[in-house]
């Protein structure tokens, strides 16, 4: 039996004399180390399952720190992490105080570059190879980029400016025909024509061989007439070789033998080249080949199939998606745009349902956005699914050209609020402040299910804007949803009950902590009203100034930074109708919250009722 490696590993250095054997006992060990420990902590499984003979062939070749790697979004790098000093800890990762599920530059000097989103690794890696060329330096720069990064317009921008800006440059395309869910578009379709077409399978091999056999002239010219034949069939010049950057593949992403010539080979060149790799996303364990989408990440799962836990009660992902597909059965004017999240929006339905109106333009946020503008001039109904964290990307897009025109496009973000253990990237706690200034926007929040149903119902009827909904990440309270849906009067806010001490406003998912809350001070004798909101923009002023004046203090709950949040919109309001009374907030600090259960993280940032307590007794 060979000896276990992987616990010995304390820097990339401790592999560099390893033997074929030893590296394919490294890779079984890495690929059962993540199958077991990622079962009780959950994460991405199926993109690093991906990745393990790239990663231990990158650092077989190259020497990090001193040369510097950069992985698109960085789901995958937790072979990286494991290979640079890490493997100890792989167990703790996405836990609070553990590894980071993404790369991390306070982590580790290792990781060079810290992301969580997609389109971000060549242009970065650009940036450090432009920098090495003014500082006179010699290193190695490294991009890996899933052929998904392919359809961000960030990467077609990089790529178009590389060959003007440094010589020495290795992209690396790991090519698996998946981001989170199924690859689409032109690109996409091109990919994987290159793969499986017979002419270019011919010049695999012999792009395979040439690296293998650098034996002589004879034979490199040999090699280079056979592959430069077959992509002129093929191979579209302008995409690669016309823009500067010399083609080399594709060849198989799971042999670290030909990987390692392959790079030993390009350290030698002074070119620009993207080296076109073919890989299966969740190789070496069954259930993730079978449901790639399911393992790109999920939670803790059983290891002798891959089940997880289920849920009695529907996530609010998947009552948007079935409730879309209701409404759309009997509206045919409706369509459904996501960017590359069919799964996580759970627009998949709706594109089971209604595929003719059902679109899905890759990781392209921005072209999304301007895509449901388009639709929306000429008269059709859009509901736009973006994550909370994505929709960022397409700021301008909604302020330049929703807002200012007055299209009517419906904005789903989901996981609005804390995404828990995806951190920091992921967490959606930014909109209300980057949407709450735009004239003329809809802003909504629910308290439950059977409300956020009948706000995409509200949403579906309103014409005269942008109009916008931030929803939470899982479950909801469980409530039942009416069968027909109720049209909600545009800046109407709900009032639970009036009070005279205390008024407290819950928005959305923390309505259920504004309640709590009211408990506690009427147990100890204090008259509190309790409003929930519903819109973030427009406030309900009438109500909220009304109340306000008869209260001695005011509590406002939001799963959101307090800076620019929906408290910070109460303060404002009370200021220019010169109303004094007291405001305190719950809600996220302006700071960049760390990863780790819910739980956890609000407890840490006094989001729970104890601090409301405290805060709001301090004024009674």
């Amino acid at each position: 039996m060979a000896r276990p490696l992987l616990e010995d590993i304390q820097s990339p250095a401790d592999i560099k004399g390893y033997s074929e054997e030893d590296r394919i006992t490294l890779a079984e060990e890495i690929r059962e180390t993540l199958i077991n420990g990622l079962s009780k902590t959950g994460g991405h499984l199926g993109p690093n399952l991906g990745v393990v003979e790239l990663s231990i062939a990158m650092h077989t070749v190259f020497s990090t720190p001193k040369d510097k790697f950069t992985f698109d979004v960085s789901h995958q790098g937790y072979v990286h992490k494991m290979l640079t000093g890490r493997a100890k800890d792989i167990h703790t990762i996405r836990q609070y105080k553990g590894l980071n599920g993404f790369l991390l530059r306070t982590e580790s000097e290792h990781d060079e570059y810290g992301a969580g989103h997609a389109g971000t690794a060549v242009s970065a890696a650009l940036g450090m190879a432009a920098a090495r060329d003014l500082k006179g330096e010699d290193n190695h720069v490294v991009a890996v980029a899933g052929d998904a990064a392919f359809t961000c317009g960030s990467t077609l921008e990089a790529i178009n400016n590389i060959a003007v800006t440094t010589k020495k440059f290795i992209i690396v395309l790991n090519d698996n025909e998946w981001s989170i869910d199924k690859n689409v578009g032109a690109i996409a379709k091109y990919f994987n024509a290159l793969q499986t077409h017979s002419t270019y399978s011919f010049a695999r091999e012999k792009a395979a061989e040439f690296v293998q056999k650098v034996l002589g002239d004879s034979a490199r010219r040999l090699a280079h007439k056979i592959e430069h034949s077959a992509k002129n069939i093929i191979l579209p010049k302008v995409l690669f070789e016309d823009l500067g950057i010399t083609y080399l593949g594709p060849i198989d992403g799971h042999d670290t033998e030909l990987l390692i010539k392959t790079f030993e080979y390009l350290k030698t060149k002074d070119e620009p080249h993207i080296l076109h790799i073919i890989t299966e996303k969740g190789r070496g364990y069954k259930p993730a080949l079978d449901k790639p989408g399911k393992f790109h990440g999920l939670g803790p799962y059983q290891i002798q199939d891959g089940a997880t836990p289920s849920s009695s009660l529907p996530t609010y992902s998947e009552v948007f998606g079935q409730t879309l597909v209701n409404f759309a059965d009997k509206n045919e004017e409706l369509v459904a745009i996501t960017a590359a999240m069919p799964g996580g929006t759970k627009l998949d339905v709706f594109k089971e349902k209604h595929p003719k109106r059902y679109y899905d333009v890759g990781i392209a946020e921005e072209h999304a956005a301007l895509f449901a503008c388009g639709l929306a001039t000429q008269g059709l109904t859009p509901f736009l699914a973006i994550y909370s964290t994505f929709m960022q990307r397409a700021y301008d897009m909604i302020i330049h050209d929703m807002a200012l025109q007055k299209l009517p496009v419906r904005l789903c973000m989901d996981r609005a609020g804390l995404s828990g253990d995806d951190g920091p990237t992921h967490h959606g706690l930014f909109d209300i402040g980057y949407l709450r200034h735009v004239p003329d926007l809809i802003h909504m929040q629910p308290k439950d299910e059977d409300e956020f149903v009948d706000m995409l119902w509200t949403m579906a009827h309103y014409n005269e804007g942008v109009s916008a909904i931030r929803y939470p990440r899982g479950t909801g309270t469980g409530a039942t949803i009416k069968e027909s849906p109720a049209l909600l009067e545009i800046g109407k806010a709900e009032v639970l009950q009036e009070g005279t001490d205390v008024l407290l406003l819950g928005l959305g998912n923390l309505f259920e902590l504004a309640e709590e809350t009211k408990t506690k001070l009427e147990e100890q004798g204090y008259s509190v009203s309790l409003v929930n909101p519903r819109f973030i923009k427009p406030l309900d002023e009438d109500v909220i100034l009304r109340l306000a004046r008869q209260a001695k203090v005011i509590c406002t709950f939001e799963d959101h930074v307090i800076m620019h949040g929906f408290g910070a919109s109460i303060i404002e309001l009370l200021h220019d109708n010169d109303i004094t009374t007291k405001v305190e907030r719950i809600g996220w600090p302006d700071e960049f919250v760390e990863h780790g259960k819910v739980d956890i993280l609000r407890n840490l940032h006094g989001i729970n009722t104890e601090t409301a307590l405290k805060k709001v007794q301090s004024h009674l």
